[in-house]
């Protein structure tokens, strides 16, 4: 299942955005980070689609959820203008951010991609 981050959790599992200047990926595997809000009807679309790959990519992608109303802070930090907005994050490089309501085959594609996984 996907996971609910808030500013605390995102700085343990993601990044410590409030102290690192560079990008430091904290994960052990690669990572989707879905920002999304409950009132968001693009949001509501892919919730279902990355509880779906979450199954699918279980033990190899870790899908987390911020909501942003209840976290203005990590919208910020990461220049949150429109969503939902898809942050791909690699165990190696620099993320990757993606925006809109995507289909299920761009994700997958993005995971072999981005992520490199398979």
């Amino acid at each position: 299942m996907t996971t609910d981050l808030n500013k605390d959790t995102f700085k343990e599992k993601v990044f410590k955005y409030d102290t690192e200047k560079k990008w430091k990926f904290e994960g052990d595997k690669p990572a989707i980070v879905d920002f999304w809000a409950p009132w968001c009807g693009p949001c509501k679309a892919v919730g279902p689609i990355l509880d779906e790959l979450s199954k699918d990519f279980e033990g190899k992608v870790d899908i987390f959820k911020v909501n942003v109303d209840e976290n203005p802070e990590l919208s910020q930090a990461f220049g949150i203008q429109s969503i939902p907005a898809i942050l791909f994050i690699p165990n190696e490089g620099e993320p990757q951010m993606a925006l809109g309501g995507l289909p299920k085959t761009t994700f997958e594609e993005a995971i072999k991609d981005i992520l490199k996984v398979e």
